[in-house]
């Protein structure tokens, strides 16, 4: 586990697109209420087969006019190669020099993924047209992607995009740091090494966080969730609660050597605020 140690921790946020003028009004206090906290870059989310594209590209520029750094999400689904290589002629002009490359989730209905299969393809796609301009972060998932055939697959599979030449991972959310460390371990057997990066879900919501993890694969602990179910409707003692055991285990994985942390903030400032200030972040 030591070779995280060695990487300069990095703390960041996730937003995803608006889509109202409300939820852009929102946006834009969130930013304000999280860039004090001085995180290294916000990631932009995008929406099922490219449909918020546009979306991530309009949120990616405002955040870079507040003087911030962004990291659009780039997506295979539904991507042909010339639309992603304008995408990147785009980002390259408004100066952002970070992109998270995905495979994405092919939406309902759709057969094709487009002419980008996996995430490695895009990657090194990325890398053949702009050379080394891009930072690029690809997901990494501990608990296993639900579509992988097999846990060995699913690891040859991100080696093959580190390979392809990532430059750090941003995990997929999870609550049991043993599930991390042991993706850790079997990542230096295959002579991975690059930053991994715990993805970090704030508990505000249970039903939601319920729906959530059932899609992606992320395992909400026995304890936690009948913990979370007790409270019922009780707001506060949910958010109460989901605060503390998120700090703890944030605190637990960066004693242990985790190269910093990956928020994933709903847009929201509260509850990302509350875990950075409860781990005395500001001094990082």
């Amino acid at each position: 586990m030591n070779t995280q140690k060695k990487f300069p921790k990095s703390f960041s946020c996730e937003f995803f697109p608006p889509k109202t003028e409300k939820g852009a009004k929102n946006l834009r206090t969130t930013l304000t209420e999280l860039g004090k906290l001085k995180p290294a870059y916000f990631s932009v989310t995008f929406g099922a087969g490219g449909s918020t594209q546009e979306g991530t590209y309009d949120t990616v520029k405002t955040i870079q006019e507040q003087g911030y750094a962004a990291a659009p999400h780039l997506s295979c689904i539904g991507s042909t190669r010339s639309s992603i290589r304008e995408l990147l002629q785009r980002y390259v002009d408004i100066n952002v020099s970070r992109i998270v490359a995905l495979r994405g989730d092919m939406p309902s209905g759709m057969q094709e993924a487009g002419e980008f299969r996996y995430a490695n393809e895009l990657v090194e796609f990325i890398r053949s047209e702009t050379g080394e301009h891009f930072h690029i972060e690809v997901a990494a998932y501990p608990e296993f992607h639900p579509q992988a055939t097999s846990a060995q697959a699913d690891m040859d599979n991100f080696a093959r995009k580190v390979s392809a030449g990532a430059n750090a991972a941003i995990t997929q959310y999870f609550y049991n740091e043993d599930a991390y460390f042991r993706f850790v371990d079997d990542c230096e057997k295959l002579g991975v090494d690059i930053p991994i990066i715990p993805g970090i879900m704030p508990i505000t919501n249970y039903s939601n966080l319920k729906r959530f993890s059932d899609m992606c694969g992320a395992e909400i602990p026995r304890w936690i969730g009948k913990r979370l179910e007790s409270y019922s409707d009780d707001r506060e003692s949910i958010i109460a609660f989901g605060e503390e055991v998120v700090t703890e285990l944030c605190r637990k994985l960066l004693e242990k050597g985790a190269p910093g942390l990956h928020f994933y903030s709903m847009n929201q400032a509260g509850p990302t605020q509350a875990i950075w200030h409860n781990l005395d972040l500001e001094h990082h």
